[in-house]
């Protein structure tokens, strides 16, 4: 059993800044992690508050966007910035005793951010491909790198990974 996973996250219709960047990277990724035997999860973001627009379940917004390889059924729906809040996710890593995660998506300023900080503290070995991660503002993502450097994951690019 391979015990690794490629977590895609938030690659939803309401990211409307700065996924197009990536989209062909992260494609490359998901290919990837396919051929290599890892699992493939999509989480998805569903923002129940009322003051909002986006992410609302059941909407356009919400649904990942049509540019991204979708490879597996795996893909499990959370309502805070952590995947690991979804017990769909949570439960499906337990049952296949999936250890090593490769984060990918958005926003690396939010729900990237919060889903690496809390997979690290449970003992999770963590990977941020980091040509495959966007944010809303990408002045911040130096600054994201480093702090996911320091809170113990590995930042590398794709290329890296594949071995080119």
């Amino acid at each position: 059993m391979n015990h690794k996973a490629l977590v895609v996250i938030d690659m939803q219709n309401d990211i409307t800044r700065h996924y197009r960047d990536i989209i062909n990277r992260l494609n490359a990724a998901v290919e990837w992690a396919a051929e290599s035997g890892m699992e493939i999860v999509y989480i998805q973001h569903n923002n129940l508050s009322a003051g909002t627009r986006t992410f609302k379940p059941d909407t356009k917004g919400a649904e990942l966007v049509p540019e991204l390889k979708i490879v597996s059924d795996h893909i499990f729906v959370k309502t805070k910035a952590n995947a690991l809040t979804s017990e769909a996710f949570s439960e499906f890593i337990r049952s296949k005793d999936i250890r090593e995660f490769y984060i990918t998506g958005a926003d690396a300023t939010a729900c990237v951010k919060s889903t690496c900080l809390n997979m690290t503290k449970a003992g999770y070995t963590v990977h941020v491909i980091f040509d495959c991660v966007t944010s809303y503002d990408l002045k911040k993502m130096p600054e994201m790198l480093a702090y996911y450097t320091d809170k113990g994951c590995e930042v590398k690019n794709l290329a890296v990974y594949m071995g080119e």
